[in-house]
């Protein structure tokens, strides 16, 4: 499984929830975190939970002006609106097609474990995305169950970073 890690916090009881089931490769492609110091943080982070946890993680390149012309013309949007599901896309295709270059059978993402994203959107825009390229999807709603509570309580006790806005800079407004 090519997992979708968005940060270390929200990954932190996925990949234990996930893991006796699936041989996961973590993966971090996250060109919408802003600013560069920000990603910098989280990456980092990944890298110490990969060291924990023993979860190899691919990183993927940080293209802030791909990201920004994606989503351009959605910068007044609320969160959760039109310019989330644009990075969802994003995110999401890039993870499938490297999921499919390297011959791995599903791909899967830590973005619904978080009580601000609607898995729903996050969930339809994967299938689609997962029947286009031809990559099974694992849909996921990972915030039940205390799902994000778990999360925060193992990145409590990994000692991972935990950022406090999504990662956009228009995310940063609130």
């Amino acid at each position: 499984m090519l997992l979708h890690v968005c940060c270390a916090s929200c990954a932190a009881y996925p990949i234990k929830l996930l893991e006796p089931d699936f041989d996961i490769t973590m993966f971090f492609y996250n060109p919408n975190i802003h600013p560069r110091k920000e990603y910098i943080k989280r990456l980092e982070s990944v890298k110490k939970l990969s060291d924990i946890s023993g979860i190899v993680f691919i990183e993927s390149d940080y293209d802030i002006v791909l990201w920004s012309s994606r989503v351009k013309g959605t910068e007044n949007e609320p969160e959760g609106g039109k310019r989330c599901r644009f990075c969802f896309d994003m995110r999401l295709k890039k993870t499938a097609s490297t999921a499919k270059e390297k011959h791995m059978d599903i791909f899967a993402t830590t973005m619904s474990i978080s009580p601000h994203k609607n898995s729903k959107v996050i969930n339809v825009a994967a299938s689609t995305i997962s029947e286009a390229m031809g990559v099974q999807y694992y849909t996921s709603d990972l915030k039940k169950k205390d799902g994000f509570k778990k999360t925060n309580e193992l990145s409590r006790t990994y000692g991972l970073y935990h950022q406090d806005y999504c990662g956009c800079n228009y995310s940063i407004r609130k």
